[in-house]
């Protein structure tokens, strides 16, 4: 169910006063520091943990030890990471933006879905068992998914109602289409099964290299579409009234958001949660301006992306707990808090 935002959202962004943007900097620059804080940890905890003359020696002067092909291994896991969580933080803020629900997720429109079901065919019926064959039937079913999402939608006439709808039932068909594959083809699950779950322990430079470029664009894409996305959070007739084009508003917004989480879903597999976390907690300190909203989003999201990554390490060595597990555990408590609050604000 779409949730409307409330009506002080939709009041025009104001221009904050001095103090106020000094703060929200000043709390950016903390969170670009927690974030390589983070990032340090996801390079030297692991199933062996390692020091900090290892970690910076593994970074600046490789001789080939032990601890440097560690730091090696693990600094493409946790450079993915970030990537990955950054994408997957903007598009869940330009989702809430584009449909005005402050609960929605990159899943809401079918996209984490689509790259799933296209993983399972390549598998199934062309033979692909390498990871770096998974990313591109991923990308491509992700793609193919928010194009039938937009057209189904409308359009050019799309609404957020009509793209949440349409997400929604394809999801749920493609997800039967999944599980029928799955159930049918014993070596299919098995080979799903751990992609399905989402993870960064595959990661490697060259999975990283096909899916920057798509990220890169992505990105800049969601950053741009702060101002028009602003625009139209104050309602249709305002925003036209303000010179924003809603269509292309609209499908540049799903683009981005396509081409984020399908690039990100293409790496990683399906990690849910991180879209929707972030930026609506994001949002209760920042307010409803995506010109602060994205920037913490982009930074925040992979402190949380890579937090669970260390997390599912520890509690299992020396196994490891995949990431898309751990914040499914953590998400789904915060989520019904989210809801809660919400409800209880509205009464």
């Amino acid at each position: 169910m779409l949730v409307d935002s409330p009506p002080e959202q939709r009041a025009e962004t104001a221009p904050a006063p001095p103090n106020r943007r000094a703060i929200r900097a000043f709390g950016l620059l903390v969170s670009v520091a927690i974030l390589l804080l983070v990032a340090l940890a996801s390079i030297a905890i692991g199933a062996k943990e390692l020091s900090v003359d290892q970690v910076w020696h593994g970074l600046f002067e490789d001789s080939g030890t032990y601890g440097d092909v560690v730091v090696a291994e693990r600094l493409s896991r946790t450079v993915l990471g970030l990537l990955a969580g950054a994408a997957l933080g903007l598009a869940g803020a330009v989702l809430q933006a584009l449909t005005r629900n402050p609960l929605a997720d990159p899943g809401l429109l079918g996209i984490n879905a689509g790259a799933s079901a296209a993983v399972v065919t390549a598998i199934t019926y062309f033979g692909v068992t390498s990871l770096t064959g998974y990313v591109w039937f991923a990308f491509f079913g992700a793609a193919a998914v928010g194009a039938l999402v937009w057209f189904l939608g409308g359009s050019r006439g799309a609404t957020p109602v009509r793209l949440a709808l349409a997400g929604t039932a394809i999801s749920a068909a493609l997800y039967g289409y999944l599980q029928a594959v799955m159930i049918m083809d014993e070596a299919a699950l098995g080979k799903m099964r751990f992609w399905t779950v989402g993870s960064l322990s595959s990661a490697t430079n060259d999975i990283i290299l096909r899916v920057l470029p798509f990220l890169g664009v992505g990105m800049l894409l969601a950053f741009a579409l702060a101002r028009p996305l602003n625009a139209m959070a104050m309602g249709d007739d305002t925003a036209k009234s303000l010179g924003a084009n809603l269509n292309r508003t609209r499908a540049l917004s799903m683009l981005a958001a396509t081409v984020l989480c399908g690039a990100a879903t293409a790496a990683c597999g399906p990690i849910v949660f991180v879209g929707l976390m972030v930026p609506h907690v994001v949002r209760s300190f920042t307010g409803p301006d995506l010109r602060w909203i994205l920037p913490y989003a982009a930074v925040l999201s992979p402190v949380l992306l890579l937090g669970a990554d260390v997390i599912g390490r520890i509690v299992a060595r020396p196994a490891e707990l995949q990431v898309g597990i751990v914040t499914a555990i953590l998400g789904g408590p915060v989520f019904i808090f989210l809801v809660r609050r919400r409800r209880t604000a509205q009464l």
